[in-house]
């Protein structure tokens, strides 16, 4: 049992999105289909490169990690959530996540951006020390949580949960070969049926432990019932489905 953010919900599966996402940023699979490796101006930089993850965000409770490399270093690596509108691109060393209303973001100067607002929030990043960073959505709440190599920073945004946009986890870094990998996801669960289902998919391996379900001898399981299971078993699709007012 994981200790910490929702260590009693269940395992998330999401990617960065190879579609949504800077043309400075190059995304590696780990496994035969996931893209959890997230690297920044292979080349040279010149600019600000971003890219969003394919998780829906809104009304639920989620964690993940992000596993910094030890090139830790430049203007700005960012981290936090943003809508569909943020932009992924800047031809200039900005700090991306957070220049609008459409993102909430920290930077590893420890900072913290939303509307082209800033505060701070806590103690800049050692540069080049590999780094674990932890962010903790609470869609019920509305509130947007930082951790650092597991330890909690606290609350750094509210009132997320008033937005209307769908809320996406974002990375973005002004830094040439630079690399942010996904290494833990985990939500909570949004009811009883959602719990039971984890629980099944956690005794599963690969399709055909799922085909073999049945429900009594010569009694295979219902399809739409085999639909259900195969949505949290396999790393396919999006879910169905703060903003924290800065004082200057």
């Amino acid at each position: 049992m994981m200790s910490g953010p929702l260590k009693h919900g269940c395992e998330d599966y999401w990617t960065w999105n190879r579609q949504d996402r800077s043309r400075e940023v190059q995304i590696y699979g780990r496994g035969s289909s996931l893209s959890c490796l997230a690297y920044f101006h292979p080349n040279w930089s010149s600019g600000t490169a971003a890219v969003r993850g394919t998780r829906v965000l809104n009304n639920g409770r989620y964690y993940w990690e992000l596993e910094l490399s030890r090139r830790i270093f430049g203007t700005s690596m960012m981290f936090g959530v943003a809508t569909k509108h943020a932009r992924l691109h800047a031809d200039a060393f900005v700090n991306l996540i957070g220049e609008d209303e459409n993102g909430w973001g920290l930077s590893h100067k420890g900072f913290v951006f939303h509307a082209g607002k800033w505060a701070y929030y806590t103690k800049p990043f050692q540069e080049n020390v590999a780094t674990t960073v932890g962010i903790l959505f609470d869609g019920i709440a509305g509130t947007l949580t930082f951790y650092k190599d597991g330890v909690c920073l606290g609350v750094a945004f509210k009132d997320l949960h008033k937005v209307r946009e769908n809320l996406y986890p974002i990375v973005s870094s002004t830094a040439a070969k630079t690399q942010m990998t996904l290494t833990l996801m985990r939500r909570d669960f949004v009811n009883l049926q959602d719990r039971c289902r984890a629980v099944i998919v956690s005794q599963l391996n690969k399709q055909s432990d799922l085909d073999g379900l049945v429900m009594e001898p010569g009694q295979p399981l219902p399809l739409t019932i085999k639909k259900y299971l195969a949505e949290a078993m396999f790393r396919t699709a999006e879910p169905t489905k703060k903003y924290y007012v800065l004082d200057f």
